[in-house]
């Protein structure tokens, strides 16, 4: 082992884990990748989110079980490799980094595209550079500061959303901003334009992936208990929270915005909430909201990095990565992987270089595979984790998955279910390809490096 848990320090609070947690799930994907899901599958986008949400509700139930008996730095890579192998833990871990980079570049390819609505002459990518460099730094002060800004930012877009939908309903119900000429707003605009449906199934189906996306980050949970300060009262609380609230986030403010707007017209120029309400005629709260989403693109590449260089360190700490990924600076943060993760992100500079118009749905889908496989491995291990417990222990739990064993096993066939999507459409395959390509390239990397040096993770023990 190269060092010990306790080189990290416990500096977060329940209010920390619990908007650590918003602020990686609440962003790009709802701020801009929303968008993108209306196109596909219209108003019944809100019936993506709504399976969705409980898929990845079970996911988070799953892995707070795991996490309250064992909260541990590489958190559900060791899991998976305790209670499936070592080998589904190596994938795991490296493949929940892999994701946190690719949400990254979806991250700060979306805030090129909000700074553009202010500064449309100045190229994209001078922006993704110079927010790589203020994350980089952020991340390289203690956990309990990370923690605050984190909660902060988080706070101030939780507001905003609110604020936006007591507004849209203000809209709505009174026609509050309306320019003269404006088409009607209202419950009619969930059926005209083609339908509730106006994609068919299909349209729906297709969604998925993007949706899917939206809700990705949420497991940093999982991550921040190993300096949670009581993780077996804080990390209950935090999954029976968020989920139930970005779902609520989601499902509620994407209802008011095709209310509010016909939703083929939604996305059309950036983020929907600055396109709505800039067409509304409301100047001023558009420039409000791009400030908001900025703060929200922020707060989660703000989270991504933490959770991507939490999880280097843990599996640093088992020998499944190098060693140097578990060196703490004198403040207890693992700063070699912040300097690996702003270096990755460096690809998305170059990406916004090449090709700006495309980069978006091309990196929400791969992030979809990683984080899909992600979900995946938690319920998986969540599973074999109780197939190896005796009936005593199972009812010793201090915080059980709901609707077990028929919760998990649904759940699983969901997550099956979205690599079908992403091989099906056309659009998606490029990145059904791509996460193929890095699992088979992690099971060479696992026998070519871990395999032969007997370099095998040790399992997490019970806590008393």
């Amino acid at each position: 082992m190269t060092t010990s848990h306790s080189s990290l320090q416990r500096g977060l609070s329940a209010r920390h884990i619990r908007f650590i947690a918003l602020g990686s799930a609440i962003g790009t994907g709802l701020f801009y990748g929303s968008a993108s899901a209306i196109q596909m599958a219209g108003p019944s986008v809100l019936l993506a989110y709504l399976v969705a949400g409980v898929a990845v509700y079970m996911v988070m139930r799953a892995l707070g079980e795991m996490a309250v008996r064992n909260p541990t730095p590489g958190a559900f890579a060791e899991y998976a490799s305790t209670y499936i192998g070592p080998l589904a833990g190596f994938i795991t871990g490296w493949t929940y980094a892999f994701e946190m980079v690719i949400v990254c570049l979806a991250d700060v390819t979306a805030f090129g595209i909000y700074m553009g609505f202010w500064f449309p002459d100045v190229p994209r990518w001078i922006w993704v550079l110079s927010i790589i460099c203020f994350i980089g730094a952020l991340n390289l002060c203690t956990v309990k500061v990370f923690g605050e800004l984190e909660f902060w930012l988080s706070l101030i877009k939780v507001g905003a959303i609110v604020a936006m939908i007591l507004g849209g309903f203000g809209i709505m119900l009174y026609g509050f901003g309306l320019e003269t000429g404006h088409a009607g707003t209202g419950l009619e605009n969930l059926w005209q334009h083609g339908g509730f449906m106006p994609h068919g199934f299909g349209g729906l189906v297709a969604s998925l992936a993007v949706v899917v996306f939206a809700f990705g980050g949420i497991e940093i949970i999982g991550v921040t208990a190993a300096e949670a300060r009581d993780p077996q009262k804080v990390i209950p609380r935090a999954v029976n929270a968020v989920p139930v609230r970005i779902l609520l986030f989601y499902v509620l403010t994407l209802f008011v915005l095709m209310a509010i707007f016909p939703w083929p017209q939604i996305g059309t120029q950036g983020s929907p909430f600055v396109q709505i309400f800039d067409g509304l005629g409301i100047g001023s709260a558009a420039m409000i909201l791009n400030l908001v989403v900025i703060s929200a693109a922020v707060s989660a590449i703000n989270s991504d990095v933490f959770g991507a260089g939490r999880m280097l360190y843990g599996l640093a700490l088992q020998d499944q990565a190098p060693s140097g990924f578990a060196r703490v600076s004198r403040h207890g943060v693992p700063w070699l992987t912040v300097v690996v993760m702003a270096g990755a992100l460096l690809i998305g500079v170059v990406l916004n270089y090449l090709i700006p118009e495309r980069v978006f749905l091309l990196i929400a889908s791969i992030a979809t595979f990683a984080t899909v496989w992600v979900w995946l491995m938690i319920l998986v291990s969540q599973v074999a984790m109780r197939r190896r417990m005796s009936p005593a222990e199972q009812q010793a739990l201090a915080f059980k998955v709901p609707f077990w064993p028929v919760g998990p096993v649904l759940a699983i066939a969901f997550m099956l279910f979205i690599f079908a999507v992403l091989g099906w459409f056309p659009k998606t395959q490029m990145a059904l390809l791509v996460g193929l390509v890095w699992i088979a390239l992690l099971v060479l990397a696992y026998w070519l490096w871990v395999r032969p040096s007997g370099r095998e993770p040790e399992p997490v023990a019970e806590l008393p």
